[in-house]
């Protein structure tokens, strides 16, 4: 019999006047980020009924979606659902932490969840990560390992990104790996015909012994709670210093840590390079309706832009696009 997979998804309405004056008034300080923290990074594109018609559709296999929350919920939402638990954050995050409104935050104290028994193995998606085709349980853990890419990329800064935050969770993995130990656990993982031209970086990375980054694809992904335990046990302080930080800032860690922990103990199974897609909005989508209706890949985050012109006349166009790909009421809608 295989292990239970969770899903567990992470969702704000930036609709809710409420939340949104509250976070205002934490967000009026000059020592935040405000490019890492702006709008774009919070604003509702209404696209989660779909994300649950997706999993309905294509991942009939789950055996619990997480629904994690500040405490509003889309009105539409059968809270009824069997396979569906509802968590706010004061339901595993101290009191002490909230109320936050940073991701990494809420992503790195997943594993405190103790309300609906959180499963060993789960799957880890933000609300712009759609399933696009039929998934089983062997596409995201095989064997009780996480699926994942085994490819080193340096880390190259940008204004505005999480760079920095990459660089503080590669700290940690320098840490304890080097290059030769990562090689050594992992072997042929990272050399796999099937990351085509992404396996150059493999070989250009052995002229270093440090690790200097991983290749990291927006998509969906598997996690182990034990990781996420064990680290927090062994960099107490950084994940104290990260539960602190009410929005993202750049001192902190982030749920990529335990990824990256996985890749260099040589804990996963190699998944093929083309299994997710990853989209930015613009202000012509015309792409994103041929790639939802005719790709193969199988999982696709259609991610926000600071460049949107008209964000209400695209938001209605990215609307019809999945309503076009989704267009069956779910059992997880009232």
């Amino acid at each position: 019999m295989s292990e239970k997979i969770d899903i567990v998804v992470t969702w704000v309405d930036s609709e809710d006047v409420n939340w949104y004056n509250e976070k205002s008034k934490y967000l009026d300080n000059t020592h935040i980020n405000q490019t890492m923290n702006s709008d774009e990074r919070y604003r509702n594109w209404n696209l989660i009924k779909y994300w649950f018609r997706g999993v309905e559709r294509y991942a009939p296999w789950v055996n619990k979606i997480f629904f994690i929350t500040e405490g509003h919920l889309p009105e539409w939402l059968n809270t009824s659902h069997e396979k569906l638990v509802i968590v706010k954050h004061s339901d595993f995050i101290a009191q002490e932490f909230l109320p936050t409104y940073n991701s990494n935050v809420i992503e790195m104290s997943l594993h405190k969840i103790t309300g609906g028994g959180l499963s060993e193995n789960f799957v880890l998606f933000n609300d712009d990560m759609f399933l696009m085709n039929p998934t089983t349980e062997k596409d995201f853990f095989e064997d009780g390992l996480p699926k994942d890419i085994g490819v080193f990329s340096p880390i190259v800064p940008n204004y505005g990104g999480i760079a920095s935050i990459v660089l503080n969770n590669l700290e940690v993995i320098n840490k304890y790996f080097n290059k030769k130990s990562v090689l050594d656990a992992a072997g042929k993982k990272f050399f796999k015909l099937f990351y085509g031209k992404h396996i150059i970086k493999n070989f250009v990375a052995l002229l270093w012994k440090p690790v200097l980054g991983f290749y990291d694809y927006h998509i969906p992904i598997s996690h182990k709670k034990s990781v996420f335990k064990l680290l927090e046990e062994k960099e107490n302080q950084l994940f104290l210093n990260t539960y602190k930080n009410k929005f993202r800032s750049k001192d902190e860690i982030n749920h990529w840590l335990m990824r990256y922990w996985n890749l260099c103990r040589g804990d996963f199974v190699p998944r093929n390079i083309n299994f997710g897609r990853y989209y930015e909005i613009s202000n012509s989508n015309t792409e994103l309706r041929n790639i939802l209706m005719k790709d193969k890949c199988k999982v696709i985050c259609v991610n926000d832009s600071t460049d949107i012109e008209n964000f209400e006349e695209t938001k209605k166009e990215i609307l019809e696009i999945f309503e076009e790909k989704f267009p069956n009421k779910s059992k997880y809608e009232l």
